[in-house]
C-alpha cells in the first residue's frame, strides 16, 4: 500500500542522533507539512538514516510538496506508538509555472467538427 500526501514543508526540525544498544549510531530528521486542511492541518514526518535526510535537503521551507510515506505502530509495555516514515519527498512545482510560460493545451486548432449536426 502507497501513502502519500501533498501540502506545504512548514518546517524542518533539527537532526537527532544516538547510538542504538547493539552499539550502531543512527540519525533521524522530523519535518512538518501543512496539509491546509480543516482540523490537525500539519502532520510530522520522520526520515531515518542519513540517505534519505539527504533527500530533505533538496527542498526549502515553503515548497510545495508530496511526501510518500509508510505508517507503523509498536507495541511496549501495553501503549502503542506510531510512527510516520517518509521515503520519498517531490516538489510540486511545474515547469511551466516556474518559466512563466503559459501552458500548453494539445486541442486541435485547425479540424472541423465531424459532427452531424
Amino acid at each position: 500500500m502507497s501513502l502519500s500526501i501533498k501540502g506545504k514543508l512548514s518546517r524542518k526540525l533539527s537532526v537527532e542522533s544516538g547510538v542504538s544498544k547493539a552499539g550502531k549510531e543512527w540519525k533521524k530528521q522530523s519535518f512538518l507539512v501543512d496539509t491546509g486542511a480543516q482540523y490537525n492541518p500539519e502532520i510530522c514526518f520522520q526520515l531515518f538514516g542519513e540517505d534519505k535526510i539527504e533527500i530533505l535537503n533538496h527542498h526549502n521551507e515553503g515548497d510545495q510538496v508530496e511526501v510518500s510515506f509508510n505508517l507503523s505502530s509498536k507495541e511496549f509495555n501495553g501503549r502503542y506508538f506510531h510512527n510516520i516514515d517518509a521515503w520519498r519527498i517531490e516538489n510540486l512545482g511545474s515547469s511551466s509555472s516556474e518559466s512563466g510560460e503559459a501552458p500548453e493545451f494539445n486541442a486541435p486548432a485547425t479540424e472541423e467538427d465531424d459532427l452531424p449536426f
